[in-house]
This record gives C-alpha cells, sequence and structure tokens, in this order.
C-alpha cells in the first residue's frame, strides 16, 4: 500500500520538518510528501474549495483518502492500525492522508474521505500535524508487524 500525504502549505527547515523526515524515512513503504498552495487572496468560502481541488488533484485517483479534520473521529493507536491493516489486506493500492489548510477542508474533501481523523479537540500547528501522521503511520506498522515500539 502506497502511502501519501497532501498538505496545504509549504514546509520550512526547521525541528517540525525534522521530525517528520525522521519518521517518514522509516515507513515502508515511504510517505510521499505533496505540498499545494493557493496563494491568490481569495474568501474563505472560495479558498477552501480551490484547496480541496488542490488536495484531490495532489493524490492518485482511487487513493483511499483519511482527512485530518477536528469533527473527525480520534481512535487509538490499536485501532487505527486495525484500521490501515484492514485496508491493506483489502487490497487498497493507495492510501493518502489530506491536511487542508487555515480554515479547514473544502466540502469536496469532507465528501471524498473514507474516514475523517483527529488528533484531538485542541488545535495543532499543521507543521507538527504532519510529524504526527508520520509518526502514527509507523506506530501502525509496528503494531502490525509485532515490533516492540508500541507498548500499550
Amino acid at each position: 500500500m502506497r502511502l501519501w500525504l497532501a498538505a496545504v502549505g509549504r514546509a520550512k527547515p526547521g525541528p517540525e520538518f525534522d521530525l517528520f523526515q525522521q519518521y517518514a524515512r522509516r515507513l515502508t513503504p515511504p510517505l510521499t510528501l505533496r505540498e499545494v498552495e493557493e496563494k491568490r487572496p481569495l474568501p474563505v468560502p472560495e479558498r477552501k474549495a480551490r484547496e480541496a481541488e488542490l488536495l484531490l488533484a495532489a493524490i492518485p485517483a482511487g487513493a483511499v483518502v483519511v482527512a485530518l479534520d477536528e469533527r473527525g473521529k480520534s481512535p487509538g493507536s490499536e485501532a487505527f492500525a486495525q484500521t490501515l491493516g484492514r485496508w491493506r489486506d483489502d487490497g487498497v493500492g493507495d492510501l493518502a492522508f489530506l491536511i487542508g489548510g487555515a480554515d479547514g477542508h473544502g466540502d469536496a474533501v469532507r465528501e471524498r474521505a473514507r474516514m475523517l481523523l483527529s488528533f484531538g479537540a485542541m488545535t495543532w500547528p499543521h507543521m507538527l500535524v504532519r510529524a504526527m501522521v508520520a509518526e502514527q503511520l509507523w506506530r501502525a506498522q509496528a503494531i502490525l508487524s509485532g515490533h516492540p515500539y508500541h507498548r500499550a
């Protein structure tokens, strides 16, 4: 199963990006990062719609989509791993995680998503969320393979 992360905004060098890379490099297959950006000053509804178009265009057409969304589910790491394992075993070829802009996802992303995933009720910096996604993917792989990284 190929892993994708599409995110609004460009990463800058720094500790958040270093942490993202640390976990992304451990994944097999590796996590492919696609960054998108709408630079025109659009009203919020139009910007969200445009960012949704850009995010969906950045991933393979048939990918299973997981949208990071504050209104989503917050499964534990083991439940998350089991979901990924089911998708893998069901033959999902591409799994894409989408991180929206500051105002959230446009309707097109929310409609396309098979899962809305939340890292809790708190708001997290988007660059840190990238690292959190990569770490949870690594943790899920560890759980599914019986690696001792995850201790529950």
